[in-house]
C-alpha cells in the first residue's frame, strides 16, 4: 500500500486540501502501477517550518510503498513537484521528498502483514 505524506507550511481551504489529496493518489497510482484502491494519501497544512533558513512557502513529502524501485524515483519526484506546485503555487525548488521502499513484513492491513 503506498502512502503519500505532504506537509506544507502553507494554509490551505479545505477542498483544496482535499482535491489535492485526491489527485496526488490518482498521480502515485499511476506512477507505481499500483491499484489506486491501495493508494493512502493525506495533506496537513500549516506547521511551523523551516526550508534553508526560511519559511517562505515549502513543502515536504514522504511516499513509502512495498517494491518501490529507485530507478522510477526521479520521474515520481517529478510528478509529485509538479503536483504540489501547481496546486500550492511552491517553487519546485522548495519542496523535498522522502521517497522509502518498505519491506512486506513491515507493512500491516487488515490484521496482517503484506
Amino acid at each position: 500500500m503506498p502512502f503519500l505524506k505532504i506537509q506544507t507550511n502553507q494554509s490551505l481551504p479545505v477542498a483544496d486540501a482535499k482535491s489535492l489529496a485526491a489527485r496526488s493518489s490518482a498521480v502515485v497510482a499511476g506512477q507505481l502501477g499500483k491499484p489506486e484502491r491501495y493508494v493512502m494519501t493525506s495533506v496537513e497544512t500549516n506547521p511551523a517550518m523551516q526550508f534553508a533558513g526560511s519559511d517562505e512557502p515549502l513543502a515536504f513529502l514522504e511516499l513509502k510503498s512495498i517494491g518501490l524501485p529507485e530507478s522510477i524515483t526521479a520521474d515520481v519526484s517529478q510528478a509529485l513537484c509538479q503536483l504540489v506546485s501547481d496546486a500550492t503555487g511552491i517553487s519546485p525548488q522548495r519542496i523535498y521528498i522522502e521517497f522509502a521502499d518498505a519491506p512486506r513484513k513491515m507493512w500491516g492491513w487488515d490484521g496482517g502483514t503484506f
